[in-house]
Formats: structure tokens, sequence, C-alpha cells
């Protein structure tokens, strides 16, 4: 009897932090969008021109907006893949969350993966979309970082509003951490202030993001 008493009381103890747990927004996004409903879709492309050469290689497409387990998501989506150094993750997306992005775009780094930006159409071609805000994040993981002509890359200030913050000195933080971490993947700091500059998305010209070394290959058609 006292053992069932005591497996009852670790039960509920167990429970009881459990919803504690899952009591915040942010948890129940986090288990949503790893269990039940991913905010981003993705699909293998076996034979892909992502580089405009004309050499087709493997490419995971990913689309929608980057949610609070996306980097999980991701991870698990590219295992499936199974793709190669060198190979591309094409992406389309409105952006989302930073801090997955970051995530995101470390693990394309430590696999040797490029970026583009664009949709694939059925005869294996890439036609242009855009990436926006944290998927630009993305994108700068890519060993190289192909720019399809057409393509958009959008750029804004990263505002964080975590109650009981000092939202300047986040801000401050947040901007640190992204720019140590566009250092890392090459791209100049330049990119971090056209972020800085405005609240609204900007879209940065071909040549303005090969400039900022955001895109390393400049690719004349898509």
């Amino acid at each position: 009897m006292w053992s069932a008493v005591i497996f009852i009381l670790m039960i509920s103890g167990v429970g009881i932090r459990a919803y504690r747990d899952l009591s915040r927004p942010e948890a129940w996004a986090y288990w949503r969008d790893q269990y039940f409903s991913p905010t981003m879709t993705s699909s293998l492309v076996t034979s892909a021109d992502s580089n405009g050469g004309g050499r087709r290689r493997s490419a995971l497409f990913i689309t929608g907006k980057i949610g609070a387990a996306s980097a999980t998501w991701f991870r698990d989506r590219l295992d499936e893949a199974r793709l190669a150094a060198g190979d591309t993750v094409l992406m389309s997306s409105p952006g989302g969350d930073l801090d997955q992005a970051v995530i995101m775009g470390e693990i394309i780094r430590s696999r040797g993966l490029t970026t583009a930006v664009g949709i694939v159409d059925a005869s294996g071609q890439v036609r242009p979309s855009y990436c926006a805000s944290a998927c630009v994040i993305v994108y700068a993981g890519g060993n190289s970082r192909y720019g399809v002509e057409g393509s958009m890359l959008g750029v804004h200030r990263f505002v964080t509003s975590t109650p009981g913050h000092d939202p300047v000195a986040e801000t401050q933080r947040t901007t640190g951490m992204v720019l140590s971490y566009m250092t890392r993947m090459g791209v100049s700091s330049a990119v971090v202030e056209a972020m800085s500059e405005t609240s609204d998305v900007r879209w940065l010209g071909a040549r303005e993001a090969a400039a900022m070394n955001l895109v390393t290959n400049p690719v004349e058609r898509p």
C-alpha cells in the first residue's frame, strides 16, 4: 500500500511540474511546433540546379515560418535527406524565431552545406523567392551562399520584448549576438548595420548583398 502511495505522489509531483512548465506560452509553442503542427515544411529535391551552372545536386527545400522548435525539426529533416557536404538547403521564408534560426545556420555550416533562396519547379530549376528577417540568419550559415536572380533578402532590426527585462539592454544583447554570429559566418558587419537602421524590412539589392559578403556566389540566371 505504501509503495502505491509513494508512486502516486511521485506521479503527481511530476505532473504538477510538467503542468507548470507547459503553462508557459513559449512551452506550448515549442510542443505544438515539435509534435503537433510544425510551422515549416520540407521536400527533398534529388536534382536541383541551385548554382546556375548546370551541375545538379541534391537539395532540401524548406519553407514557412521559423517556429519555436524548427531547429530540431530541421536537423531531423536533414538526417532523413542524407545530404552530403556541398549539397544545398534551398529556402523561402518570412522569418520567425531568431534563436532557432541561429541554431539552424550553425547546423548548415557544421555539415558543409550551401544555401540559396528560391523554389524548385518541376524541371528542377530554381526560381526566385524571398527570405526575410530570421531566414537571412539561416541563409548566412551556408558554406557558399548562392544569389538567385530575382530572389530577395530582407533585413530589419531584431527587437525583443521579454517581460521584466530592459528592452534597450535586450536589443543591444541581441544585436551583439547577431553580429558575433554573422562574423563567424564570414558576413560583413555592414549587414548588421543595415538591420539596425530600420524596424521595417529592407530588401537588399544583389550588389549590396554581395558587397556585404552575404551572397558569396551570385547567379545570373535562376
